[in-house]
């Protein structure tokens, strides 16, 4: 998983607000917050979860590392050109150009490119990296057959900017998924250091922006399906991840077993651009 939902986040309360639209010279305050706050934690990120997110021959979806070859939400990778927006230390860019993909990696965080960098490396697989603004991609139009994330940009970047992008950037006929924490959690994640309850504790209707130790983006699913439709993009599954009984997991703070095993904590989105 290239870069998860914060666990230590429960600072402040879920703010909902209108999604902004700066102008193209803005660099807005969350992009600004949010790299800084990867810039600072990469190192930690990297060494506190590289047991789970290094195992390039078997790639994984979620805080609860569901493999995909057990979801198949990319399908045949080989010979695609895919972007992976928001990849973190690049984890699944090379586990995709190991199965023959051609995969660009795009961060918001110099640092988290770093180690993308190094371990492409040692991997011996050296791929392209490129730090920008999901919001504003530096690629033309229609440059990809492929883009994706796993916990990447689709978190921590307003939709509103990002699902155009995609749109931009995907030929026609190519597909889009990403995982974020599900709109559910959000709605049973307590303040200050509480785990999600069995209790919805926020309003659904209004979910927009929080800020935590970074500032993340959600949106209720009807609102997520008409931003899809409106930008020409097919919903082709919504999969809602579930741990095993006793998963193994480098990020236990996220919620505990218990809860997301009777309510999905995550869900992968599953697209196409309609040709």
């Amino acid at each position: 998983m290239a870069r998860p939902v914060s666990t230590a986040r429960r600072g402040a309360p879920v703010t909902p607000a209108t999604a902004s639209r700066p102008k193209a010279t803005a660099q807005p305050a969350y992009i600004r917050r949010n790299r800084a706050n990867w810039n600072r934690e990469a190192d930690d990120y990297q060494r506190e979860h590289g047991s789970q997110l290094n195992r390039f021959d078997r790639p994984a979806w979620g805080t609860w590392g569901i493999p995909e070859s057990e979801v198949a939400i990319l399908g045949e990778v080989a010979g695609r050109r895919v972007l992976e927006l928001g990849c973190g230390g690049g984890q699944w860019s090379i586990a995709l150009a190991r199965r023959g993909a051609r995969p660009v990696g795009l961060d918001l965080s110099i640092r988290q490119l770093a180690h993308a960098r190094w371990l492409a490396a040692e991997a011996s697989q050296p791929l392209p990296f490129v730090n920008a603004n999901a919001e504003r991609a530096p690629f033309a139009d229609e440059s990809f057959d492929i883009v994706f994330c796993d916990h990447g940009a689709m978190s921590f970047a307003d939709p509103y900017l990002t699902v155009p992008e995609v749109a931009r950037l995907l030929r026609p006929g190519g597909a889009f998924a990403f995982n974020i924490a599900s709109p559910l959690i959000w709605l049973c994640w307590g303040d200050g250091e509480q785990p999600p309850g069995p209790e919805l504790v926020r309003s659904y209707f209004g979910l927009r922006r929080a800020t935590w130790e970074t500032v993340e983006f959600q949106l209720a699913y009807g609102e997520w399906i008409r931003l899809f439709r409106s930008n020409g993009l097919e919903v082709l599954d919504l999969v809602e991840l579930r741990p095993p009984a006793r998963p193994r997991t480098t990020y236990p703070d996220f919620a505990p077993v218990g809860w997301a095993r009777r309510w999905p904590a995550e869900n992968i989105w599953k697209l196409r651009k309609i040709e």
